[in-house]
């Protein structure tokens, strides 16, 4: 279970990198719809694990393979704007979240 500063910070990260992503201030060479879908904290406050989510999704594991490529810039770029609220940037670790191509699938099923 999470503590209540452990969401504050993953509250803070996700709106952070969301709008890292949708104002571009990372060069990545495949252009596409990125929203980051949960942020998750350890204990320590140490690591950020994020989770993305594409669109389109054609090209997925190549795009996360460039986003942790960047990661390093993310940081930097994310401790220039959260320096003056936390203390230590977390480490980020970007994952793939599938769970809307899961529920497309569903609904596919369903139909």
């Amino acid at each position: 279970m999470e503590s209540i500063r452990q969401q504050k910070v993953s509250r803070l990260l996700q709106r952070e990198i969301g709008e890292i992503f949708t104002k571009r201030q990372v060069t990545l060479s495949i252009n596409l719809m990125i929203s980051v879908t949960q942020v998750r904290v350890s204990p320590d406050l140490g690591i950020a694990k994020s989770y993305l989510s594409l669109f389109p999704s054609d090209k997925r594991e190549e795009v996360i393979a460039e986003i942790r490529k960047h990661s390093k810039e993310i940081r930097y770029i994310l401790g220039k704007k959260v320096g003056k609220q936390l203390r230590h940037i977390p480490d980020l670790q970007f994952y793939l979240d599938d769970s809307f191509d899961y529920a497309e699938e569903i609904d596919l099923l369903l139909k």
